[in-house]
């Protein structure tokens, strides 16, 4: 077997270890009230919704038509723009300091929805690519929103059971992370040598800023809310647009996209998140200060 394809199934197997130990670690931390009590801010929500479901999906064509992207990349960047929810949002959350509560009830929230969103929308924004809806849902079903109950429900039933085993799977998750990129990265390689000369990884960095900007715009008042939602619209959740791009389209040059915006993400999104850290600590101090 070429070494090529051997890294391909390695990062496709990587992939859907990263997909399941991720929600699962999510599921086994959380409670439902946690969930439940951020989502009773209407309005937030609703933009939430806004700037993931719709202005993201715009931007990612808007882009792909202005920069006249190949048809692989620009369905690459698409699968990207229409999956929200990403389990690494925490992380970020957590490292910027952030409203925490409304960073698990929104990707909890954006994860749910993706999983109806993206069988539903993307027949209709991809009319000359075969897209099998029945196999998007099962697969985002079975590998995103099976392991995240599950561990809701080992977590409100046995919690010293789950701490326990959050604390094996939450490092399965983060190096699953580093295979997908690895892994993917080396098995595409001559592909993403290929899109040098293309706008690619141009698109993949306008898209990340504009998303940081609409989630920042419509974040409400509070700077927590507002680096949740910047965070939570520009860090797309690339596990789940895998999971559609390995089971419906056969050019590689998707993968890559995919794999490009997540490298991106990655880079741009961390040193963001401790940005909005340094922004917290004023009031921290303030707050502080204030409470004698």
């Amino acid at each position: 077997m070429p070494l090529t394809e051997v890294l391909i199934r390695g990062a496709n197997a990587s992939v859907v270890v990263f997909v399941v130990s991720s929600t699962l670690s999510v599921g086994l931390g959380l409670t439902v009230p946690q969930i439940v009590a951020p989502l009773r801010n209407g309005r937030l929500v609703a933009l939430s919704l806004l700037a993931n479901f719709v202005l993201a999906p715009i931007a990612a064509i808007g882009l792909a038509r202005v920069l006249g992207l190949d048809e692989p990349l620009a369905v690459g960047l698409l699968l990207v723009a229409v999956a929200g929810g990403a389990p690494f949002l925490l992380k970020l959350a957590d490292l910027a300091k952030a409203d925490m509560p409304f960073a698990v009830g929104l990707m909890v929230v954006l994860m749910v929805i993706t999983v109806g969103y993206m069988p539903i929308v993307l027949p209709l924004l991809l009319p000359g690519v075969s897209v099998n809806p029945a196999n998007i849902a099962r697969a985002l079903i079975l590998l995103m929103l099976i392991p995240l109950a599950a561990g809701l429900a080992l977590r409100a039933w046995q919690p010293p059971t789950a701490r326990r085993l959050r604390a094996f799977v939450a490092p399965v998750s983060s190096i699953s992370m580093m295979f997908v990129v690895v892994l993917t990265t080396a098995g595409h390689l001559g592909s993403m040598v290929s899109i040098l000369g293309s706008f690619g990884i141009v698109a993949a960095l306008i898209f990340v800023a504009i998303c940081i900007g609409i989630g920042w715009v419509l974040g409400g008042p509070g700077t927590a809310t507002r680096g949740v939602l910047s965070l939570g619209t520009a860090q797309r959740n690339t596990a789940a647009a895998l999971v559609v791009a390995g089971q419906n389209f056969t050019d590689a040059k998707v993968v890559v996209m995919i794999t490009v915006v997540m490298i991106v993400s990655f880079a741009v999104l961390m040193p963001l998140a401790r940005l909005l850290a340094g922004r917290q600590q004023p009031a921290v101090r303030v707050r502080a200060a204030a409470a004698p």
